[in-house]
């Protein structure tokens, strides 16, 4: 191949590209430069995306102008689901899902069961299902608890074992116990009493006693308050938050408290033991009155130096601001370590209140968004009563 076919190639791959970035509606000014030959692949990728950011609806012909009344069945979806899953990677893929819930009136589709069990797994397809779980028809509801389900899985992969290994990190280490755990095992102390038992031809210490951290002694005694803001905007922040506060909630070795609130109250301890029934008890959307739920919170702190308060919410309030901000300061200067978290969220910078915000940092209460997979090191730092200054955030204000 000369040079002019390699670069004849080069354009004609570039062309198609472009016609594909830009879609159909351009089609013909390309024509008018000569055409933008559209392979096979190229040929299903521009039909699949043209059905969200194109003009035509699902099940309209090429060219044709109808409505996104026109056409639109579950055998269509299910194939263009197909598609966009065989065509592009699952980042890309969750994109086009959500963009076709935003801009193509798909909030409909989530509820056919068969279209649920194709969807790629993700949070924010997981916020709109609970936004929305109140219109669920019966037949759905199984399979929206199901996909939601996924979620929780995926995120209990994520942070399960750190933040039980957080926890455990941040025992007592001055006081050690008979009860053997291998999350708790003293190992520098082991290694120093048994160093006196190492064996040269093995090539290793032969321990005659392990030693342990006794995970009863100072933590048994700390209580988590979990209170989340379920206003529309706090959708991810909710779902990350609640299979946090359903780990927490099954360590023996601390107190869990958790409470979700709009301008209603609702405790959501009971349920615990399992993140998809505490997801459903959470109603998104709605006003925010965080006073009132500050107010119920503080019932629960029965030694206020050994109490750890999460404030999960875009502070936003909608009730007795200054109330609120009393409640804040006077946890504070009690002795129980607050907390403001912003937003729990892989992405972007979240929505809050940037006057209320910076009203809670000036009083020494630390405030900030936090990435999910650094949850862990949070909490560790937390119960270790570390100055939060030191972690580094993005979004902190």
């Amino acid at each position: 191949m000369d040079n002019l076919e390699i670069k004849l190639k080069d354009n004609q791959e570039r062309f198609s590209r472009w016609r594909l970035i830009l879609g159909k509606e351009s089609e013909n000014q390309f024509n008018k430069m000569g055409g933008a030959n559209l392979s096979s692949q190229y040929d299903l990728m521009d039909n699949a995306l043209d059905c969200i950011y194109g003009r035509n609806s699902f099940g309209s012909s090429g060219g044709s102008d109808r409505g996104a009344g026109n056409g639109m069945s579950n055998p269509q979806i299910t194939k263009w689901l197909g598609d966009i899953r065989s065509l592009f990677d699952s980042d890309i893929v969750k994109i086009i899902q959500n963009d076709a819930i935003n801009r193509k009136g798909m909030k409909e589709l989530l509820f056919e069961a068969e279209i649920l069990k194709d969807l790629e797994p993700d949070i924010n397809l997981a916020s709109t299902l609970l936004l929305l779980k109140d219109q669920i028809p019966k037949r759905s509801k199984e399979s929206v608890r199901l996909f939601i389900k996924k979620i929780v899985e995926e995120i209990n992969k994520l942070m399960e074992s750190d933040l039980r290994r957080a926890v455990v990190s941040a025992l007592n280490k001055r006081n050690h116990s008979p009860i053997p755990s291998a999350s708790a095992m003293d190992y520098k102390m082991t290694i120093s009493r048994n160093i006196k038992n190492y064996n040269k031809d093995l090539g290793v210490i032969i321990p005659e006693h392990f030693y342990f951290f006794d995970r009863a002694n100072k933590i048994n005694s700390n209580t988590i308050i979990v209170d989340i803001d379920q206003s529309g905007s706090m959708g991810e922040s909710v779902i990350y938050s609640s299979v946090m506060s359903c780990i927490l909630a099954s360590m023996n070795s601390i107190k869990t408290r958790i409470v979700a609130f709009d301008t209603q109250i609702t405790d959501l301890t009971d349920k615990c033991d399992d993140p998809v029934d505490m997801l459903y008890g959470i109603q998104l959307g709605g006003g925010t009155d965080i006073n009132k739920s500050i107010a119920y919170c503080e019932q629960f702190i029965e030694n206020p130096s050994r109490t750890i308060f999460f404030l999960i919410s875009d502070l936003d309030e909608g009730g007795n601001r200054s109330a609120m901000m009393r409640r804040i300061n006077n946890m504070k200067d009690n002795g129980v370590t607050v907390v403001c978290l912003l937003a729990i969220s892989d992405g972007g910078k979240p929505y809050y209140s940037a006057e209320n915000a910076r009203i809670i940092s000036n009083m020494g209460v630390p405030v900030f968004a936090c990435n999910p997979q650094r949850l862990p090191e949070l909490l560790s730092m937390v119960l270790r009563k570390q100055d939060l200054n030191n972690f580094n955030i993005n979004n902190k204000v």
